[in-house]
């Protein structure tokens, strides 16, 4: 510890930091233009000068070690002498345009300049301002050179938090230029449009173009929770008028003040999207058109028809989803519907067909199916990653700029992945393994790790069971044939294998490249194998660590929406459970799991699901082959969705019940790292007139009593506190908590067994939740469809940067629309040579289920003989193609691998 006296004030701090920090640390106002915390002390603003004693030259804060002894003067008459003339030069060339700047209000300069009575500049400007650059181009950025003060803040904020390095600084004679990739060519650029340069930027230079729709002082702001993926970053929806304007990003314990392109521009169009369900629909039997009903007329129907099924077929003919993208609160309130009201356990949600595998698997191995470690802990002081299946820079993209960020630290990086994806150019290794051969590649390098004697036998003794068996079986994996299985170089599975093994810290990040197989349990359970081997659980900077991908995936299965589990993984075959449920919930419940998901579809067309109701999902896009999925919907007797818009699934429906958005409610989601976070409402929809719409919970609790259980009235925050006193790993989380001060920064991680339990950050420290960790025995097996002679290309299918999931809240987003709007596949140019394709042509793409058309794009991306396709567009939606063979454990559909063949279109 150090001893400073500022500005008259006796402080200490730890050695090591800047006079700037010392003064922040301790509550005294340095002002800064170009500083960024953690990024950039470069110190050319000089507006944080401050005089030390015993210097005669001012010094920059930003970058001056504190040291013992120093007397500082932040604000004496020379230092605001020093900041009039600095802010004098910077006016000089400054376009001073305020009333017409979309920063009026917020910007930095302009604040400064008022606080220093500075209001016109003495200097003769060195640039003209028609000389000066203006680029409008991008959908969502605008950059304007008059305003630029040449910071740097926007170059170092991408080089340097976003790991892109999409801007540049160049010269003209004496003039340095900040060149933004905003011009025509801003599609051909590295630019993300992500907007962390323009929030980082102090000045109306570097704007997003919807600021000029309101001033700072129009709006009120609602700190919430981003959603899109699983990685639960925060910011605060900007609310003018009763509409969100904007988006601004807050410093959040996973996204620590950063946001990707669909977080700041594609969470909000939606919600004031014209084309919102805004009544109750019921579909008229002899026209096929739906109908406006009330709110009495809907409810009533749907609770008659359901219970009337359930008379007449018993409760296991029906079966209700809850919706992934939906609050912890939400979710609940759905399964206990259908255990209470339809009684039976057949509830599920859209886990089921992306990471059920890694609940499954996860909880089998370790005890608990859910990422080990937090997103800060694996990204950050870290050895080396292994990265499998995942493409966060895409799917998690602020998780994505932390692993580029890691890089750049010197951290290394293993990718296993079919594909050339954007973060194989910063890798060590990039093992690009043939489709399906996950398991195979584990083998092989636990084969590796066990004869070069590179496990933690100490752990696995203490720690583990069944390393014989294991042992036993991967013998057989050597790196010979799994370079022959996998199609990669034997050398550089080796060289992964003493990379991973040997590095102190290294976390195993994976996604659904590794669950959405056939084999996709068994896949986990290797993530998890390779981990003990190395005694990499329980610590640090290492763990198996899924990444959920949509915004509520963890929280839907920790609120019990699964056949075969109460909220908190309570099992339905445990007697004790059961009964604890039914003393709560005054009714009694089925001790019979019930069916997954993917099996409610075949049961539908076998007759034996008569009735389902669906909260927010749209499986017509979103799962595997889509002719199956449309027969068994419409083989149902009833069938009723609670949706935002008019999907492809709701078309189907008999009823439908208008929902609310996440911005219109009060509620958590619970993110990949388990850490559950606030949504907060921010707009009220049922002010506008045409909107006929009730908050998802009232309308569930509404269809309880009505079907005979006598559900109370709840708030968001009671169905919580419900929760918590149901489910032992929720049981110190509350509304109230969350929002306390002492969880404002951080929230809260589960388990979290008590009101005053801090979370658990990292999971299985000094003991597995179910004893040992079980090294699981996996042999490889291949894919349930191969490529032949008929259909000789593999199909994978994937998530791009620019829209998520069916498109429902990105579609909505023009911008996003213009950057990528139409359906596309991928083929490698030895194929596309030899079917006379050539790049942007259309084609047609056909597997044993279904046959669409597309765009190729043609490159090396995939390997010869692969093929890949996202499955957001309705031009071209892949899942007409993929093959629904499901996993034995977790019963999830293989997404990744089946067999295609593409056609030139003449």
């Amino acid at each position: 510890m150090i001893k400073l006296i500022i500005d008259g004030q006796a402080v200490t701090s730890e050695d090591g930091g800047s006079i700037l920090k010392v003064a922040r640390d301790n509550g005294i106002k340095i002002p800064t233009l170009c500083y960024l915390e953690d990024v950039s002390e470069v110190g050319s603003c000089r507006i944080c000068v401050v005089e030390v004693e015993g210097r005669d030259e001012l010094v920059t804060a930003c970058n001056t070690p504190a040291a013992d002894g120093m007397v500082i003067l932040t604000n004496s008459d020379k230092v605001r002498e020093s900041r009039k003339t600095m802010l004098n030069l910077i006016l000089a060339n400054h376009n001073k345009d305020c009333f017409n700047c979309g920063k009026n209000g917020m910007c930095e300069l302009e604040a400064l300049c008022r606080e220093y009575e500075v209001e016109e500049s003495t200097y003769v400007p060195t640039k003209k301002q028609e000389q000066k650059v203006y680029k409008d181009q991008n959908p969502f950025l605008v950059y304007d050179e008059s305003k630029c003060i040449q910071c740097q803040r926007c170059v170092n904020t991408c080089a340097h938090v976003t790991g892109r390095k999409a801007i540049d600084v160049k010269r003209d004679g004496t003039h340095m230029l900040i060149d933004l990739p905003f011009g025509e060519d801003w599609k051909s650029t590295l630019c993300e449009s992500c907007g962390n340069c323009s929030q980082a930027c102090p000045t109306g230079a570097l704007t997003e173009k919807r600021r000029k729709e309101y001033r700072e002082w129009q709006t009120k702001k609602v700190r919430t929770t981003c959603p899109h993926c699983a990685t639960g970053c925060q910011y605060d929806l900007v609310v003018k008028d009763n509409k969100i304007v904007d988006v601004i990003a807050a410093d959040g314990p996973s996204n620590h003040g950063k946001l990707c392109v669909k977080g700041r521009s594609g969470s909000f169009d939606f919600v004031h999207s014209p084309d919102r369900i805004k009544y109750p629909l019921i579909k008229n039997k002899k026209t096929g058109e739906f109908e406006r009903a009330s709110w009495d007329e809907a409810l009533d129907l749907v609770a008659s028809k359901f219970m009337e099924i359930k008379k007449k077929y018993g409760s296991d003919s029906l079966a209700g989803f809850a919706c992934s993208r939906s609050p912890n609160e939400d979710v609940y309130m759905v399964q206990k519907m259908v255990r209470t009201c339809f009684g039976t356990n057949n509830t599920d949600n859209c886990a089921r067909v992306c990471h059920s595998a890694s609940v499954a698997g996860l909880a089998m191995t370790l005890g608990s199916g859910a990422m080990t470690n937090p997103i800060y802990d694996i990204t950050h002081d870290v050895d080396a990653i292994l990265l499998v299946g995942s493409n966060p820079e895409e799917a998690h993209p602020v998780v994505g700029m932390q692993i580029r960020q890691a890089v750049q630290n010197g951290t290394k990086l293993i990718v296993v992945d079919p594909r050339d994806i954007g973060l194989t150019k910063y890798a060590d290794i990039h093992l690009k393994i043939e489709p399906g051969t996950n398991i195979a590649f584990a083998n092989g390098m636990m084969h590796i790790m066990i004869e070069e004697n590179l496990i933690d036998k100490k752990f696995v003794e203490e720690r583990t069971e069944g390393f014989e068996e294991l042992a036993e079986i991967v013998k057989d994996y050597t790196p010979e044939k799994v370079a022959k299985i996998c199609h990669i170089e034997k050398e550089r599975l080796i060289e992964a294998a003493r990379m991973y093994a040997t590095a102190n810290k290294a976390p195993i990040i994976y996604c659904l490249g590794v669950t959405e197989h056939s084999e996709g349990t068994r896949g986990v359970m290797s993530m998890s194998n390779m981990a003990m081997l190395c005694g990499k659980l329980g610590r640090e900077g290492c763990g198996v660590n899924p990444l959920r991908g949509q915004n509520n995936v963890q929280g839907a299965c920790d609120m019990g929406a699964m056949p075969t589990d109460f909220p908190g993984y309570q099992k339905v075959k445990n007697p004790d459970v059961v009964k604890k449920f039914e003393e709560a919930w005054g009714v009694e419940l089925s001790k019979e799991p019930g069916i997954h998901a993917t099996d409610v579809f075949p049961a539908a067309i076998e007759g034996k699901i008569k009735g389902l109701y669906i909260y927010g999902e749209d499986p017509v896009v979103t799962d595997a082959d889509t002719t199956h999925i449309i027969k068994a919907l419409k083989s149902l007797d009833f069938f009723v969705i609670q949706e935002l818009f008019m999907t492809e699934t709701a078309q189907l429906a008999d009823v439908i019940l208008p929902g609310m958005s996440y911005a219109e409610k009060e509620g958590t989601f619970s993110n990949t790292e388990r850490r559950v976070q606030r949504v907060r409402k921010a707009v009220d929809l049922t002010q506008n007139p045409e909107f006929d719409i009730r908050l998802d919970t009232d309308i569930i609790i509404d269809l309880m009593n009505r079907m005979g259980y006598p559900q109370k009235q709840m708030t968001s925050a009671e169905i919580m506190d419900e929760i918590a006193s149901l489910t032992p790993s929720f049981a110190g989380i509350s509304h109230e908590r969350l929002d306390s001060e002492e969880c404002a920064k951080n929230a809260l991680q589960w388990p979290c067994t008590s009101k005053d339990h801090p979370g658990t950050p990292i999971m299985h420290v000094g003991k597995f939740s179910r004893g040992l960790g079980w090294l699981y025995p996996t042999e490889y097996t291949p894919s349930k469809e191969l490529p032949d002679e008929e259909y000789p290309l593999f199909l994978m299918t994937g998530r791009i940067l620019y829209h998520y999931t069916t498109r429902a809240m990105t579609g909505r987003t023009p911008g996003l629309m213009e950057i990528e709007g139409k359906s596309f596949i991928e083929m490698n140019e030895q194929d596309a040579d030899r079917l006379g394709i050539k790049d942007g042509e259309l084609v047609k793409a056909s597997s044993r289920r279904g046959t669409i058309q597309t765009t190729a794009r043609v490159g090396t991306k995939v390997s010869p003989g692969e093929t890949w396709m996202p499955f957001h567009f309705p031009d071209g939606n892949c899942n007409w193609l993929t093959n629904a063979a499901l996993d034995p454990f977790c019963r999830i559909p293989e997404y990744k691998v089946c067999a295609i063949k593409v056609e030139k279109i003449k």
